[in-house]
């Protein structure tokens, strides 16, 4: 419709115009790329696989996509395909029903452990054994890895990527540090700072009038809104989120044969229920404008974390499950009626406000393999049988979960046991110092139900469960012995700067002196006793000192001889020396040189010749022989015999045979044993 006006030909509308800029600022850009929560432009989807179990057993037998199968557990149906559906199949009917209403239905059983096996496989008689056999998840866990895997590869590298694995089925996606990077190569208005270096300053407009969504369901917008408006930013990073998703989702079909369903919203309860707004095998984008009209066509009790025992009360409390009627209620009567904290979650919630995180963490928190009997058991042996299905079980998926790379570890095994209305719980720490394996758990939880049938009234037993949890990381960054040593050529580069040269550069002074006899002055042992250099362990030459360490001398004592002591085991003297003579002359003119410095003196008691600087060593010696012969007199029963005296004395200094075994310490080079102080 032409205008009356005429200068009024602008094709743009009256709305348009009175939103000339965004009402998003730098601010929200700069939280978009760190996928703050609070952003306003934050992108989360949500990514649910269609009929998973039905899915990978199509899958697996390599059936048409049109045909209608069913997933069988026991004489129950837990997962029925699209097209099974079509003929009004669910499942809370019975197999023979399912029968009457499609009879070409395809009904596979789920894989299931035999007990006496050691590993799941698919039974075709599995439905008539129940008390045999045990149903076994593990291949849709091993396809589910799958598919995380490649979601994962076609996404970005963390720490862009923030994947969360909510269940066996269905992953959330933060998006938002993605978009971010996008925004800025599409649109370079958005990369420089902020006008006046303000953050609070409003983003230039979107340089479009229209969006192009392709196939993807659009949910309406509010009563408020009108698709006449002109974009903003967050219909733009809702644009770039449905592209990524689908990328997503074509990539899973092409490689593994799965179709999946998406949501895209502002956070992730919203992109929950976007997601199965519309299946099989399509995407649903909740814009922020179309929130409210969003959520007023759902029961509050089909929203994450408000079923249960909270929607129930809920809706026991204000006689409505509806979103809509639910938003007439103030924040006020919610506190009141639920509680202050629970009530102000309620009342944003059902707003459509979320803060949950995308939590990255997709490893599992415990492990759990049970079975119910019917009939019971009544005796260990069926249950030892059991319980080894169950560890055989516990133990495939924690080579999954990277137990043998020691990349994560369980720390504790626990087994429950049901007898009647009776549940008991027995728990037991898995050793750390030895790798998990099948024996290691199978030995723990024989012991554990060891210790309940010892407590008595273990029969029949209905029920029994054993799982591991308190998972933790193993260590990261460790390296052995061998990342500490060098090979090869790096060690033979090495060789010669190890080694050096004879001398210093530019000096006369040796690299590596020869190691030198010690002269020891005032050390203890020269109290009690003189020692002589053995010329066994001399090698080609013989030192001989004095109890003052002067070489070449040998002291002329009565005493010397009943106090000598011989050096057994003298390695370090032995210590290989190029130069050998030389050493030796060198040695002996150092210990020549060093007495010539001392001043000696006469001693009355002994007619030895002491050293000035040891003198009160050597009065201290006369002091201890004195309280020897004190004590000697006060015990006369303890006086040796005159010839036993005098291989003692002859003696000293050696090591004595051990009177306490082979653990006795010998006496070390250059020590004494007393003599005197012994009863």
């Amino acid at each position: 419709m032409s205008s009356s006006q005429p200068f009024a030909s602008s094709p743009i509308s009256p709305a348009a115009g009175r939103r000339r800029r965004s009402k998003f600022t730098f601010k929200h850009l700069s939280q978009l790329g760190l996928a703050s929560t609070a952003c306003p432009l934050r992108v989360v989807a949500h990514i649910d696989l269609d009929a998973f179990y039905a899915q990978c057993e199509g899958v697996r037998l390599g059936i048409p996509e049109d045909q209608p199968l069913a997933v069988q557990q026991w004489q129950g149906l837990i997962a029925i395909n699209y097209p099974a559906r079509k003929y009004g199949l669910n499942r809370h009917i019975t197999i023979t029903e399912a029968k009457k209403l499609c009879p070409q239905l395809i009904m596979q059983h789920v894989a299931t452990w035999k007990e006496g096996d050691e590993k799941w496989a698919y039974h075709k008689d599995a439905f008539a054994h129940i008390a045999t056999h045990k149903v076994s998840l593990d291949p849709y866990r091993l396809e589910s890895r799958r598919i995380l895997a490649c979601i994962k590869d076609v996404l970005p590298a963390p720490p862009i990527q923030r994947v969360e694995k909510a269940s066996v089925d269905e992953v959330f996606l933060d998006l938002s540090a993605q978009i971010h990077a996008i925004l800025l190569e599409r649109y370079p208005e958005l990369e420089g700072p902020p006008p006046y270096d303000d953050p609070t300053e409003c983003l230039p407009r979107p340089p479009t009038t229209a969006l192009e969504w392709n196939t993807d369901a659009l949910v309406d917008l509010d009563a408020s809104e009108t698709e006449d408006d002109d974009p903003d930013w967050d219909d733009v990073v809702m644009l770039l989120g449905s592209e990524i998703v689908r990328s997503v989702r074509a990539s899973i079909w092409e490689r593994l044969k799965y179709t999946c369903s998406a949501g895209i919203a502002r956070n992730k309860m919203i992109a929950k229920l976007g997601s199965g707004h519309k299946k099989p095998n399509q995407q649903t984008i909740v814009r922020n404008r179309a929130v409210q009209h969003f959520l007023g066509g759902f029961k509050f009790t089909k929203i994450r974390n408000l079923g249960g025992k909270l929607g129930d009360e809920a809706v026991s409390t204000f006689g409505t499950d509806e979103v809509k009627e639910l938003l007439a209620v103030s924040i006020e009567q919610l506190k009141s009626k639920l509680g202050d904290d629970t009530g102000s979650w309620v009342y944003h919630i059902i707003r459509g406000d979320d803060s949950s995180e995308v939590n990255a963490r997709t490893q599992i928190k415990s492990m759990l393999s049970a079975k119910s009997f019917r009939p019971t058991i009544n005796t260990s042996e069926q249950a030892i049988r059991w319980l080894r299905i169950f560890v055989a079980d516990i133990q495939s998926r924690l080579v999954e979960e990277g137990v043998l790379e020691n990349k994560r570890r369980p720390k504790t095994l626990n087994l429950h046991h049901r007898q009647g209305a009776q549940m008991r719980s027995r728990q037991a720490p898995i050793p750390t110092g030895r790798p998990i394996d099948e024996a290691l758990l199978f030995d723990i939880a024989k012991n554990l139900l060891g210790q309940i049938v010892v407590d008595g009234r273990a029969w029949p037993c209905s029920n029994l469960q054993l799982s591991v949890g308190g998972f933790e990381d193993g260590p990261t960054g460790n390296h052995g012995i061998g990342s500490f040593l060098v090979r090869g050529d790096e060690a033979k580069a090495m060789k010669p700067s190890m080694r050096g040269d004879d001398h210093r550069s530019g000096s006369g002074e040796e690299l590596h002196p020869e190691k030198r006899r010690k002269i020891d002055h005032g050390a203890i042992h020269h109290f009690f006793s003189k020692r002589t250099v053995s010329h066994e362990d001399s090698g080609d030459y013989s030192d001989i000192t004095d109890e003052n360490g002067r070489p070449g001398l040998r002291s002329s004592s009565p005493h010397s001889e009943d106090t000598a002591q011989l050096v057994e085991n003298d390695q370090e003297l032995a210590a290989p020396i190029e130069n050998g003579t030389h050493t030796r002359q060198s040695e002996l003119a150092r210990a020549t040189d060093a007495q010539a410095f001392s001043t000696s003196f006469h001693c009355q008691r002994c007619s030895k010749s002491v050293e000035g600087s040891n003198k009160t060593e050597h009065d201290d010696w006369h002091l201890a022989r004195d309280l020897q012969a004190q004590e000697t007199s006060a015990n006369p029963l303890s006086t040796p015999s005159a010839g036993s005296h005098t291989s003692e004395r002859k003696t000293l200094g050696r090591p004595k045979a051990s009177h306490h075994g082979p653990g006795q310490k010998r006496v070390e080079k250059g020590q004494s044993q007393l003599a005197f102080g012994k009863l």
